[in-house]
């Protein structure tokens, strides 16, 4: 028999459950569920935001939007169009019910466990059929699902549950990672901010005098050619630690130490063409800018719940 076995709503930055349904069975299939589940809130915020991940008889599927995640548990042969029009309606109650500020300070498990008792009501609708076709309409559901369908998460990129690895793991061990550009970095902060954009002034500054060396050299003022290099290597600097800033990448830190070197070089070359002010300005931006990188870090996760 198809149907909605259980649900939860989970906070996407650290996986915090916020509510979930109180009904799991006590079968060894369901139990395993539950840990993918976990595994599955670790990893929300490096994963699209619609998702299914098939487990032998079982489907989990969860959709993500403003930071929270709605996850669902059904039988295999329960209908996609279905599960994610469940979905779907948790996700609208719990934007109305709830403002972003609550989800965001909630600082204990299953804070807003009352929700339950929407998602008890909406399952059991979902679990009858007949009381539906008349009071939602699945076409819309029905062409997102075609033109977007769900992303398919594979075991391997699961890892592995309590420390042991997945049976379904061990024969793809390093395939199938999430890749770096589902990545997401903690929220920009105002000094993040104000750092990218006086990187940007930096890196005009560095282009505009670039190009005025290579008007001088042009006019035979004599000029030398490795200045212009300092100053397009300092534009490509400082727009590369913008980079850093906004994007997650391997290495980061790194990355943001060595760039930043380039920039202190650039400047100590073009000592004779800049004031002290000036040279202060262009290290003293890109120190600050690289330490903005470093406080900005990847999402991390809260310890395990059990969700």
């Amino acid at each position: 028999m198809s149907m909605i076995l259980s649900a939860s709503v989970i906070r996407v930055r650290d996986g915090l459950p916020l509510s979930a349904s109180t009904d799991y069975e006590q079968s060894t299939g369901m139990q395993e569920c539950r840990k993918y589940f976990k595994m599955l809130s670790r990893k929300l915020a490096q994963l699209p935001d619609r998702c299914t991940l098939k487990t032998g008889h079982y489907n989990i599927n969860f959709i993500s939007s403003l930071g929270v995640s709605y996850m669902m548990l059904c039988t295999d042969n329960y209908p996609n169009v279905l599960a994610f029009s469940f979905l779907d309606e948790l996700q609208k109650e719990f934007i109305t019910t709830y403002n972003m500020m609550k989800t965001n300070t909630a600082v204990r498990p299953y804070c807003f466990i009352e929700f339950d008792n929407f998602i008890q009501r909406t399952k059991q609708r979902y679990n009858n059929p007949r009381s539906l076709s008349t009071k939602i309409n699945l076409s819309d559901m029905q062409t997102e699902i075609k033109l977007r369908p769900p992303y398919q998460i594979s075991m391997c990129e699961l890892g592995s549950a309590n420390g042991v690895t997945s049976a379904f793991s061990v024969d793809c061990k390093g395939a199938g990672k999430i890749s770096s550009a589902h990545q997401r970095l903690e929220p920009a902060t105002l000094s993040g901010i104000v750092g990218f954009i006086l990187s940007l002034l930096c890196g005009a500054l560095n282009l505009i005098r670039g190009f005025h060396a290579i008007e001088s050299l042009l006019q035979s003022d004599g000029d030398d050619f490795n200045y212009i290099i300092a100053f397009f290597l300092g534009t490509a600097a400082c727009l590369y630690q913008c980079y850093l800033l906004v994007y997650y990448t391997g290495w980061r830190n790194v990355k943001s130490f060595l760039t930043f070197g380039l920039i202190c070089l650039c400047n100590m070359y073009l000592y004779e063409l800049r004031n002290l002010w000036q040279l202060f300005f262009h290290v003293t931006v890109g120190a600050f800018v690289t330490l903005q990188i470093w406080l900005r870090q990847a999402q991390g996760k809260a310890p395990d719940y059990d969700v």
